[in-house]
């Protein structure tokens, strides 16, 4: 992971246009090949980020950024679309690279960890003829909650949230952007469990082929008997 302390601008383009203003920004390239810019606020959500795979090219400024005092110039292409970012940097107060080794990943406890046993013993709420593969598929970028097979064959990989909201979606978005590239899985389509499903999020999974999945955890654990319910 490469760490990066900067006077910064950056402009993206693709699906929309934004710019951000020059600025003191930590810049952040992970070894999956994202790179996000985030400020000293906002919480932990990058102000603009490029989600892998993507390829970062760094040169030297032309003559007109040089006279505005730009000292070097990133652009994040992404593979499978037009998306770019290009970031100018000005001052940089701090560069460093960590190794961080392979994660073993998310320990998740509490709710998310049961609806994942419990999804993962009534795999048929996937859908009839839906078999299961295994729980905590493992990935370069961290586990799959659940992988499984649908009738006709095909690979389902499922994200579980409590709640589900559009972060969830990157996430399961990054994890179909690997599976996908394995012949032997590939393709893999995603379902976003959740016992809510925040609107926009809803209508961002269905924008990009996810099926979001509404999940009763008393239901799923026997407590609610939903025969037996009169509305």
């Amino acid at each position: 992971m490469r760490l990066v302390v900067a006077e910064c601008a950056a402009r993206y383009t693709g699906r929309l246009s934004a710019q951000l203003p020059r600025a003191r920004r930590l810049l952040v390239v992970k070894a999956d090949g994202s790179v996000l810019l985030h400020s000293d606020g906002g919480s932990y959500k990058p102000l603009n980020w490029m989600s892998p795979p993507c390829a970062l090219a760094e040169r030297a400024p032309d003559a007109a950024q040089r006279g505005a005092g730009v000292t070097a110039v990133w652009t994040v292409q992404a593979a499978k679309s037009d998306d770019r970012l290009e970031i100018e940097l000005y001052d940089v107060h701090h560069d460093s690279v960590h190794e961080l080794g392979v994660d073993p990943g998310l320990v998740k406890d509490g709710v998310e960890a049961h609806l994942q046993v419990l999804l993962a013993e009534q795999i048929s709420l996937l859908g009839p003829g839906h078999v299961l593969v295994r729980r905590e598929y493992p990935t370069a970028i961290g586990p799959v909650d659940i992988l499984a097979k649908d009738p006709t064959g095909g690979t389902v990989a499922v994200e579980i949230k409590r709640r589900g909201d559009i972060d969830g979606v990157e996430q399961l978005t990054r994890y179909l952007e690997l599976l996908n590239r394995d012949p032997l899985l590939a393709p893999v389509r995603g379902v976003l469990a959740a016992q809510e499903i925040r609107p926009q999020a809803r209508v961002l999974a269905v924008d990009r082929g996810i099926t979001p999945l509404l999940l009763d955890l008393e239901a799923m654990r026997g407590v609610d008997d939903v025969d037996a319910r009169l509305f």
